[in-house]
C-alpha cells in the first residue's frame, strides 16, 4: 500500500476553528451568540447567498 502524505489536516482544522469560536462566545449570552455567528456567516466568502437566503420570502432564518 503506498503512503499518502497530507499537507493539510481537515479534522485539525476544524478542531482549532471549534475552539476558536468557543473562546469568541462563551461569555455571550444566547443573543450575543446569534449575532456573532450572523455576522460570521454575512461576512463569510459565503456571505451574498447568506443573505439572499436569508431575505428570502420563504425563508425561516430570522
Amino acid at each position: 500500500m503506498t503512503k499518502v502524505e497530507k499537507d493539510f489536516d481537515c479534522l485539525e482544522f476544524k478542531q482549532k476553528a471549534q475552539e476558536e469560536a468557543f473562546e469568541n462566545i462563551k461569555n455571550l449570552t444566547r443573543e450575543e451568540q446569534i449575532r456573532y455567528y450572523r455576522t460570521i456567516a454575512e461576512s463569510s466568502p459565503l456571505g451574498n447567498w447568506w443573505k439572499k437566503v436569508k431575505n428570502k420570502p420563504s425563508s425561516n432564518i430570522e
